[in-house]
């Protein structure tokens, strides 16, 4: 974690490419920088900027792809955290193309606030948006898993929204109870025991009170 100002990177400590045209490419060396980003409604949300990955090519260059000034800021799904293996996974596959903007929603993680479930969470994902066009990204995507593809899909209509979008397996509509994995779902956030589990079980603090209004669906 950087212990410079808000946006600095350190250094890097990539070796130089005579010492590697021998070897296996090392793994991208980048220093990620963490720190809690405020919302619009004065939650604190624990975000990891991951800078674009530079591998050497062993030609005299680096292998780095032509995305210009690209960010993409990946909004995970219910019950996950931007510490979750999964989540890591993806933002180091993403790297390799931009750099990476990974956070937890409310109520998950670190960061703070009870989950909404969808609803305020639209604010979160503006903090992390915000955040990389702080960093300098002239532009910005946002992808969304599950709950986070509602979200972005919500937070695509507002005036600062992002520059693409990609939605993956996102809910139609809301309160569907049609399978047997979304009974689930709608236990864990509608029944003070299912809270309960989802406090202690996986790290996700929900809201007790149902949304007012109902937000439009996706």
């Amino acid at each position: 974690m950087s212990a410079g100002p808000a946006g600095h990177v350190t250094r890097s400590f990539d070796i130089p490419n005579s010492e590697t045209a021998d070897r296996t490419p090392p793994r991208p060396s980048r220093t990620p920088l963490r720190r809690f980003l405020r919302t619009d409604d004065g939650v604190n949300i624990d975000a990891v900027y991951d800078p674009k990955a530079v591998v050497y090519n062993g030609s005299g260059g680096t292998g780095t792809p032509s995305s210009g000034h690209l960010a993409v800021v990946v909004a995970h799904g219910f019950t996950g955290d931007a510490d979750r293996p999964h989540v890591r996974r993806v933002a180091e596959v993403l790297a390799r193309y931009g750099s990476v903007v990974t956070f937890s929603f409310r109520g998950h993680g670190r960061s703070g606030g009870h989950s909404t479930v969808g609803d305020r969470e639209v604010l979160d994902l503006a903090a992390a948006v915000r955040w990389a066009r702080e960093l300098g990204h002239e532009h910005v995507a946002t992808v969304g898993f599950s709950m986070g593809g509602s979200v972005v899909l919500r937070h695509a209509a507002l005036p600062d929204g992002p520059d693409a979008v990609v939605s993956v397996s996102a809910p139609a509509r809301w309160y569907y109870r049609g399978t047997a994995p979304m009974r689930r779902v709608h236990w864990l956030i509608t029944r003070p025991e299912g809270r309960m589990v989802g406090r202690y079980g996986f790290r996700t603090r929900i809201h007790h009170r149902d949304w007012n209004p109902v937000p439009l669906s996706p």
